[in-house]
């Protein structure tokens, strides 16, 4: 009589992998285990540029010989990134992707210690992230620019929305479903896709929910629940189904609107309006801790970058000043 363990083998006669491939990925080493593991793709792409700069500098050639890195390696590569110029800024995140490979090295008993850990990195600065935000009044202006008259418009206008008053990354928004956009707790919730596969439900601002209505009223794609809820008006592909790109919320919706608004247009980017609704929601009394959380952030350190609060031109003791 065949045991237990027979029956479950003949049940499941068609493996997907051959028997190389099982031993092959059972070799993989932890180094490149944790690099395919990354799953955003901007995340992966930044570090693997700063990860081959050290590989470059300390002449590594295969994986394991990342095992053999001192803490003299990392702080002569440091040396070397000033040397360079870098900015404080360029410095930092690539120690810390650095970091984060021996991390993993250290939690898979590949090496004994992290030697990134006691290399000093360089002073943050003024605790103030380079992103530009826009001021209430020049938000407000551009959340009027579309013409809500065409469909482009209605679905301009709720893009513009979900990025001011939810503080959206642009990946999150081409992202977006239709079925992400739903009553959750008897409140219109949008089920946002953050990093690392993370997933925030936030609540839709009530001017939001109504340019989001009319867009899908206009779109006639309320039903494609598994459809993005963003998509093309036109395109050249004739593929009107997929998500809005990130390209085309920059140039299309946030760049365009902006220039005819009379907004700047040099150093906006749609993280600016992350910027701009983070920095509201604070000073209009959101607990920051909160605002971390609503931002998908990790730590709060990053969060406080988001704060422009004490950079507002309009608060200036310039405009106070009297002859």
């Amino acid at each position: 009589m065949p045991d237990e363990t027979t029956l479950v083998l003949r049940r499941n006669d068609e493996r997907l992998l051959t028997v190389a491939e099982f031993h092959s990925l059972a070799d993989v080493p932890p180094e490149l285990e944790w690099f395919a593991n990354i799953q955003n793709p901007n995340t992966r792409r930044a570090y693997q540029n700063d990860l081959d700069h050290f590989r470059r500098f300390v002449g590594i050639a295969r994986p394991e010989e990342f095992r053999a890195v001192t803490r003299a390696h990392v702080i002569a590569w440091r040396k070397e990134l000033e040397r360079q110029e870098l900015s404080a800024a360029s410095i930092r995140r690539k120690l810390s992707a650095l970091s984060a490979l021996f991390d993993f090295l250290c939690e898979s008993n590949a090496v004994t210690h992290n030697p990134v850990k006691g290399v000093k990195r360089p002073a943050e600065g003024a605790n103030e992230g380079k992103t530009s935000a826009l001021s209430d009044t020049q938000a407000k202006r551009l959340l009027a620019t579309p013409d809500s008259a065409t469909i482009k418009g209605k679905r301009d206008c709720a893009i513009l929305a979900v990025l001011l008053y939810h503080a959206l990354r642009r990946d999150e928004l081409c992202g977006l479903r239709v079925r992400d956009y739903a009553i959750r707790r008897g409140v219109q919730t949008l089920e946002v896709h953050g990093k690392g596969g993370k997933i925030r439900y936030l609540p839709v601002h009530p001017l939001a929910v109504g340019l989001i209505e009319d867009y899908l009223d206009a779109s006639e794609h309320r039903a494609d629940a598994t459809g993005a809820l963003f998509r093309p008006v036109k395109s050249r592909m004739r593929n009107l189904d997929k998500p809005i790109s990130g390209a085309a919320i920059y140039l299309s919706v946030v760049k365009r609107y902006a220039s005819t608004a009379g907004i700047p247009v040099e150093a906006l980017r749609p993280h600016g309006l992350r910027a701009t609704a983070a920095t509201n929601a604070l000073e209009h009394g959101a607990d920051i801790a909160k605002v971390q959380e609503w931002l998908g952030h990790r730590n709060i350190s990053t969060t406080r970058l988001y704060d422009k609060r004490n950079s507002r031109p309009e608060d200036s003791p310039t405009f106070k000043v009297e002859y």
